[in-house]
């Protein structure tokens, strides 16, 4: 059964628990800011779907002292954390906090930027379509999309190799091998070409690869010049490759 993200003690042991489970948290966050840093103004709005317990939300209010937040996500004990953690900066007034989902917010483009990290592998196939065409829908044009998700493997080397370097950051036995079992379960992967497709059908363009480590996979797309979303794309499509 997947992690419920309501749970106060999945929030709290969350952000010790993330670093061992996903190899390269921090220097997968340490690229993100950096793209970012070469690719927007001084005055960026930035989107962040699925903010969690608030760490890239942090990372980055400290490191870009003028860029502005929109920070939405559907457990109302993880976006308590993030706001407490804001709070804590005293960087409120520069991030907005939204419980719920993206389609919460106004149609109108207004974000530079909108990252998804460890988000979307969590939707369903049926509403990748809609998830990603909503945060399209509220990019400027040529506004950046960065993604990070757990992607389905096609090279069981690195299925074999992911548990031990789990455990080589912390995790024990028993818990690298409860993970393995929940990868096919909890989980709606894509592999990297499905990926693509489904940005490219969703408003995007030049989706490319900026990380890998093992089976986790990061993809950075561009809002396309030209609106071609339709209501279509409102959960008809279904990726399973």
């Amino acid at each position: 059964m997947a992690k419920d993200f309501n749970s106060q003690k999945v929030v709290e042991r969350y952000d010790g628990h993330i670093r061992r489970l996903i190899p390269g948290y921090e220097l997968m966050h340490q690229q993100v800011d950096a793209i970012l840093q070469s690719a927007l103004s001084a005055d960026a709005e930035i989107l962040i779907v699925g903010c969690g317990t608030g760490y890239e939300l942090e990372y980055l209010l400290k490191r870009h002292p003028t860029w502005r937040f929109t920070a939405v996500d559907p457990s109302l004990s993880m976006l308590q954390k993030a706001q407490a953690l804001i709070q804590a900066l005293g960087q409120s007034e520069r991030v907005q906090f939204i419980h719920g989902e993206t389609a919460a917010l106004p149609t109108q483009p207004k974000f530079d930027a909108a990252l998804s990290i460890l988000v979307a592998h969590f939707v369903p196939h049926a509403l990748k379509p809609s998830f990603f065409a909503e945060i399209s829908q509220r990019l400027k044009v040529d506004g950046l999309l960065m993604t990070y998700d757990l992607m389905a493997c096609e090279d069981p080397q690195q299925l074999k190799a992911l548990p031990l370097l789990c455990q080589n950051n912390g995790l024990s036995t028993e818990q690298s091998q409860a993970m393995m079992e929940r990868l096919g379960q909890d989980f709606f992967t894509l592999t990297f070409a499905a990926y693509q497709q489904l940005l490219y059908s969703t408003g995007f363009e030049q989706v490319q690869g900026f990380s890998q480590v093992l089976t986790y996979q990061g993809l950075i797309a561009q809002k396309k010049q030209e609106d071609i979303l339709t209501s279509e794309l409102s959960g008809k499509a279904v990726f399973t490759q």
